[in-house]
């Protein structure tokens, strides 16, 4: 399981960051003008896109230990969204030991 999450949430990565670098390569968010931000489906498609990035922080808050890490992970997933939050789940399973399964994925750590 492991090994098919690494691979998933690395493609999930790979695959934002090369249409987050075409965009990008083609012009600036600056640039896209006033006439998407009125739109209703674009309204409905960030809204959408950032429920669900706050759905997955919750998550990381409950994750996290400290208050840096949260503020920093809060930070990460609104700015970068899906890539953010691809490195923290492949930042989880590396953490995890060789006996570590989903349970210790989802859950938090105990305190050493």
């Amino acid at each position: 399981m492991r090994t098919t999450l690494t691979v998933i949430f690395s493609l999930f990565f790979l695959i934002m960051l090369a249409f987050t670098v075409r965009a990008s390569l083609d012009r600036s968010i600056l640039d896209v003008g006033w006439a998407i931000v009125g739109d209703a489906w674009f309204q409905a498609t960030l809204v959408d896109a950032y429920l669900g990035f706050f759905t997955f922080y919750v998550w990381v808050a409950y994750k996290e230990r400290t208050w840096v890490g949260r503020i920093v992970w809060f930070v990460l997933i609104m700015a970068l969204g899906n890539m953010a939050m691809a490195t923290y789940v492949l930042i989880q399973l590396a953490r995890l030991g060789s006996d570590g399964g989903v349970e210790q994925l989802l859950l938090r750590r105990a305190a050493k």
